[in-house]
């Protein structure tokens, strides 16, 4: 296709929910934030470098991940079947997305604790599912309606598989037992007992007499009539092609691929350090996709020796499944509660914004990000005690720093009289710590005074640390760790537990997404006087809001509010399942991602 099509087609696709609400976004959202490098952008540039810049993150080029759909539940079960795509629940509901655009179509109703697993049939007409709920059901795709309900099982059912010919049904439950339905009369006719817990279960594609089940560390092979036919793998995970002839087994991390007729490996591969947690064939056998917790590896399986081909990194938590929809196509789910829709093959990388080093590699996510737009530079403290200095006019990372701040939920960086600064917060031991980041040594620690760290931040200037306790919001000093200012909030935070410490300079403010009359804010900065409350939060700019991400809310995105409409007038990519922190200062939005990404973006053009 033309550059104009392919980049309209992806612009579309990944600011579709944006769109769809509101056509205008196209101009004044969709087309501002697209890569820099492709030829949408090139075309506009001079209208639309008088409206907002992106410097860096996840616009510096078209990425895989093209779609993003934020649900209200957990996930786990999926499915494909040409243009359909079934998801599973915690709710107990399945919903049928579009697989080209993620629109929800539709909406099946009836198992009553978590759906695990899906499988479409052959000719896409009916769904089978399995749940928590003991139960397997058989769902007409055109009415929605259950056809049958398969009951027997003693435990959760985790598993099934439909076998090539639409006569039986497998089940697999952590009760040790495969359970085979006939679809017909909905009976069972064979109940295979395992030595453990059966994880997965699958006919042969090929061979609907024969099918395979995965325990914990070991792979079996199972008749119809319940019998073992061969030794079996030693692995904890396998996946079929679609056309049978090949299948996968991981133990551990390795994987090899076996020839489903001769059973001879025709590739292998070893992946160092990470153990795979499920894996998918594409359509064409060419290439195998692996999920290791968040992240998703791509590897060449044409030849005996496979190598990798691109790594796609976007969730922020546990992939619970995978599924191909075309050759080129993945969809993903996770515990993060988003389905993720990839283009392989589609990434491009801007040879001037972009950070080669950071784009392949996975990084820890952010926990707060620090904007100095008077220094030219934004700071972001990782999940790994990494800190690093950002240039907001290139997007490049400047330095890096390593601090003892390893797997601690608070941490926070700042410049303070010109030396960088990070404090951390160990709250079960009571202590917050100060540390010189550029020397690379242990200023002091402080013991927290108050009942526990609710939210943690450094003041604008460096010189404070602001933390929020069930009572109050105090103020250390850098310098000296004693409390320098208090005050009590006298909110029930277990009621309203989407609050948020929002700090400009040495102002305070306590949101609430949900309850906005409850926000209120605090000026620790007068001399010789005790904190003094302020009324509104709004910026220098006339008539604008920054609302800030909400770290406990998933489907909360920051964004600029015109506070006299209550219109917001931007809104950050939802392209990843939500924010960890970000800041405007006006001019310059930055944003930290869980996935390790930051977002920079001049954005004058909300004033016009």
């Amino acid at each position: 296709m033309c550059p104009w099509t392919t980049d309209s087609q992806r612009l579309i696709l990944e600011h579709f929910d944006t769109i769809h609400s509101s056509p205008s976004h196209i101009y004044h959202f969709a087309l501002p934030i697209s890569p820099s490098s492709s030829w949408l952008h090139q075309y506009y540039s001079t209208e639309l470098s008088q409206e907002i810049k992106v410097v860096r993150g996840v616009s510096a080029g078209w990425g895989t991940c093209f779609r993003t759909v934020l649900l209200s539940s957990c996930l786990a079960g999926l499915s494909c079947w040409r243009d359909a795509v079934a998801i599973g629940l915690n709710s107990g509901s399945i919903i049928i997305l579009n697989a080209v655009t993620g629109i929800q179509v539709a909406t099946f109703s009836g198992h009553t604790e978590w759906v695990t697993s899906l499988v479409f049939s052959p000719d896409g007409a009916s769904l089978i599912s399995g749940s928590f709920d003991y139960t397997i059901k058989l769902w007409d795709m055109q009415t929605g309606g259950v056809v049958k309900t398969f009951q027997g099982h003693t435990e959760s059912v985790v598993s099934v598989s439909i076998s090539a010919d639409y006569t039986t049904i497998a089940s697999g439950s952590i009760d040790n037992t495969i359970r085979l339905w006939d679809i017909q009369t909905g009976e069972c006719h064979c109940i295979i007992e395992q030595k453990d817990q059966v994880y997965y279960v699958c006919f042969f594609p090929l061979d609907p007499k024969h099918l395979m089940s995965v325990s914990v560390d070991k792979v079996w092979q199972w008749d119809i009539d319940g019998q073992q036919v061969a030794p079996g793998y030693n692995g904890s995970h396998i996946a079929f092609s679609l056309d049978g002839t090949q299948f996968a087994v991981c133990n551990g991390s390795a994987v090899k691929v076996y020839s489903s007729d001769s059973k001879e490996i025709v590739a292998k591969f070893h992946m160092t350090n990470i153990s795979p947690n499920l894996f998918s064939f594409s359509p064409d056998n060419r290439v195998i996709a692996v999920a290791a917790g968040s992240i998703v590896y791509i590897w060449d399986i044409t030849s005996s020796d496979p190598h990798l081909l691109e790594t796609l990194i976007g969730h922020t938590k546990k992939i619970t499944s995978l599924a191909f929809s075309s050759p080129s196509s993945l969809i993903s789910v996770s515990i993060d509660w988003s389905v993720k829709f990839w283009r392989l093959g589609a990434s491009s990388t801007d040879p001037v914004l972009a950070d080669e080093k950071s784009i392949h590699l996975p990084s820890a996510s952010i926990r707060s990000i620090t904007l100095r737009a008077e220094n030219g530079i934004a700071i972001s403290s990782h999940s790994d005690g990494v800190v690093k200095i950002w240039d907001i006019l290139t997007g490049l990372c400047k330095e890096s720093f390593q601090t003892p701040a390893n797997n601690f939920h608070w941490i926070d960086t700042q410049l303070a009289d010109g030396r960088l600064i990070s404090v951390w917060c160990i709250d079960h031991i009571g202590k917050i710590c100060i540390w010189d980041t550029e020397n690379n040594k242990l200023l002091r620690t402080v013991d927290i005074p108050g009942d526990g760290v609710k939210d943690f931040r450094m003041s604008g200037d460096g010189s404070k640390i602001f933390f929020m306790d069930k009572h109050s919001i105090q103020a250390l000093s850098i310098w000296t760790g004693e409390v320098v200012g208090k005050v009590m909030h006298r909110l029930n935070l277990s009621n309203n537990p989407l609050s948020l410490l929002t700090i400009d300079g040495l102002k305070v403010w306590l949101c609430f997404s949900s309850k906005p009359s409850l926000n209120r804010g605090w000026n620790f900065g007068i001399l010789g006087s005790s904190p003094v409350r302020i009324s509104n939060m709004s910026q220098s700019r006339p008539h604008l809001d920054f609302i800030g991400g909400i770290r406990q809310k998933r489907s909360f995105v920051p964004g600029i509010q015109d506070t006299v409409t209550k219109k917001v007038v931007f809104q950050l990519p939802g392209r990843l399942a939500w924010t960890s922190d970000a800041q405007w200062d006006g001019q310059y939005l930055v944003a930290g991602y869980d996935s390790g990404e930051v977002l920079i973006l001049e954005c004058n053009y909300v004033l016009h």
